[in-house]
């Protein structure tokens, strides 16, 4: 709303000032500190809310060190998380672009799905929650709308570089790049670092490219629902989830900006994406959210973001990923929830092989998921998390250098 006021005023009365508002990168900081003060002023508020309404955690009998003194902690706390989000977004964005667009609705279309996971948990006193079929199928809906959207939707392009070309006459020519229509993405190291997912159709012969959407929409709903998941994970203790997503949400940052602006995007040699780069103003904010929210998360915590905030944050983090086609990255960038829903996978596959082999389930792990197997071994929570957050810094990094590296 505030880029298309400040846009009419620099049109009709060129009031000074108002350019800025032209940029990205100031939308974006002023996204950052909105949504930062958002997150401290009234997360209080409604923190204060969830308690009055008595909507606390139910905590299960692990046998882990401060588990029963959490028990009616304030639950639902991705509210918070998501209002820090949208205001901005809503206020400083461009809301006619189809990437904030699509954004906006895997928000506000997680944020049900994990608002009625913990309401059936709260109010209707059932520590299951919402199926998880009914998860599952939420989460390849959302796929499905974003896989089709970016296949199908004319806005959604990639810019070819532009050519030099020397004539037999010696003349110097420069051919503008065109905005074309692709399912290219990125492999990282890798010489040439990119993927058509065409390609895994082109056996059909002359003009099977049209079709790619075959491929490419299953690997969406695929990367959707799994990074969602581990993000669901990855929250079973106080500020591991926030400040772990808050990493990989500022280097999806990075990513965006260099993959939205044509100079860096050359430069680098990578994808340019056009109108990608006003995602940088939808990230900011989110980034600033989840900092945000961890004024109230850290040990210990005054409030748990829950499955509104875990499963968001997941859906979140895989579509930004999808749409800057950095989506083959995930495991390293996200390597956190890869190792955490890894562990319940090793831990579940195995105690069933064992059970069926050797007539007694054996376990790999003390506990999963895997921040559960270091709290078993006598380790702090706060030690646990800090030092996931290192890790999830480094792996940031190498993701980071994957730029230059190939």
């Amino acid at each position: 709303m505030l880029y298309y006021l400040f846009d009419y005023l620099e049109k009709q009365y060129q009031v000074p000032g108002a350019s800025l508002f032209a940029f990205t990168t100031f939308r974006g900081a002023l996204a950052i500190l909105f949504s930062l003060l958002i997150g401290a002023t009234y997360g209080k508020r409604i923190i204060l809310f969830l308690q009055k309404q008595q909507i606390g955690e139910t905590i299960r009998d692990l046998g882990l060190e401060g588990q029963k003194q959490k028990a009616g902690t304030p639950t639902m706390g991705g509210i918070i998380i998501i209002i820090s989000t949208l205001i901005p977004v809503l206020l400083l964005a461009r809301l006619d672009n189809i990437y904030v667009i699509l954004l906006i609705v895997t928000l506000l279309w997680m944020g049900l799905i994990g608002f009625l996971d913990d309401y059936i948990k709260v109010f209707k006193k059932n520590k299951e929650g919402l199926k998880g079929r009914f998860k599952v199928l939420g989460q390849v809906v959302l796929g499905l709308a974003v896989g089709a959207t970016l296949f199908f939707h004319s806005e959604v392009t990639m810019r070819e570089r532009n050519k030099t070309i020397i004539t037999e006459q010696l003349v110097v020519e420069e051919i503008e790049g065109k905005s074309i229509k692709s399912t290219r993405t990125t492999i990282p190291f890798m010489k040439n670092n990119e993927l058509d997912y065409g390609d895994f159709i082109s056996w059909a012969g002359e003009g099977a490219e049209k079709y790619a959407w075959l491929v490419f929409i299953p690997i969406v709903i695929l990367i959707v629902t799994a990074v969602s998941n581990g993000a669901n994970l990855t929250d079973g203790i106080d500020g591991l989830a926030a400040g772990t997503s808050a990493i990989i949400v500022f280097t999806l940052g990075v990513f965006t900006l260099v993959s939205g602006n044509y100079n860096f995007s050359d430069y680098l040699d990578i994808m340019f994406i056009p109108g990608v780069s006003e995602l940088v103003v939808f990230i900011a904010a989110f980034l600033g959210a989840l900092v945000g929210f961890l004024w109230y998360n850290t040990f210990p915590a005054q409030v748990f973001m829950g499955d509104t905030g875990s499963l968001t944050i997941g859906g979140v983090i895989a579509v930004i990923a999808i749409i800057i086609r950095k989506e083959l990255l995930i495991p390293l960038m996200c390597g956190i929830f890869f190792a955490e829903s890894l562990s319940v996978i090793l831990q579940v596959g195995y105690f069933k092989y064992t059970k069926k082999r050797l007539g007694e389930g054996k376990r790999i792990f003390l506990m999963s998921p895997l921040h559960h197997h270091y709290q078993k071994r006598g380790y702090h929570e706060s030690k646990i998390v800090t030092r996931f957050w290192i890790v999830g810094i480094i792996l940031a990094i190498l993701s980071i250098v994957t730029l230059k590296v190939r």
